[in-house]
């Protein structure tokens, strides 16, 4: 099922691909080599698919991880997924981002994502 005018509904620039789910590189890229892992079918948020597509994802993850080491040799990775406006997804069809880092390619990458909110006290 596809949704009129998602940009993601369309595979564009796929690098790897399964009947479930396709990668390719992020036109808004953060760094070279930057991908995203994209279900076929039009869902918004992750915790909707259905266990077959998070395998499909996860199983394009490690397809598009020995691409992009192949290619651009980064030195680490973020894997990251935004649910929900509040978690800053802007495109409502899941997409998970694979970012190769690089050395060097911020001051201090020491907390990785977890820089992406002021540390808070413990609350559970």
């Amino acid at each position: 099922m596809t949704e009129p005018g998602c940009e993601l509904c369309t595979p564009d620039m796929v690098l790897v691909e399964d009947e479930l789910a396709y990668a390719r590189y992020d036109s808004n890229s953060l760094a070279k080599g930057h991908v995203l892992v994209v279900p076929r079918r039009h869902v918004a948020d992750f915790f909707d698919m259905s266990a077959a597509e998070k395998s499909a994802i996860l199983s394009l993850l490690d397809r598009a991880k020995a691409h992009i080491a192949r290619k651009h040799a980064p030195d680490g990775y973020n894997i990251g997924v935004n649910i929900g406006r509040a978690g800053g997804q802007s495109r409502m069809h899941v997409h998970v981002h694979l970012v190769p880092r690089y050395t060097g390619d911020v001051a201090d990458p020491s907390g990785g994502i977890r820089c992406v909110l002021p540390k808070i006290s413990a609350q559970h």
